[in-house]
């Protein structure tokens, strides 16, 4: 399935957001809980709670990491 381009930033947002909330909040998990026999209802109710404010935030941040590293590059 193709996407119209001026969905760019949008899909970017969303998928980045998904796989580094996925990533924090099992890493964290993890470190705080262990591995124990729930971990994963754990790991996934703190990935609903921390993806809606990964997919906002990177929509804000994410044009100013691009400004902030055209500043940086030739």
């Amino acid at each position: 399935m193709k996407f119209n381009k001026k969905y760019t930033n949008l899909l970017f947002a969303l998928l980045m957001s998904i796989l580094m909330a996925l990533l924090m909040s099992g890493v964290l998990t993890a470190i705080h809980l262990g591995f124990t026999p729930n971990f994963i209802a754990q790991w996934l109710h703190s990935f609903v709670l921390a993806w809606p404010i990964a997919f906002p935030g990177i929509l804000v941040i994410a044009p100013v990491v691009r400004k902030i590293v055209e500043s940086l590059t030739d």
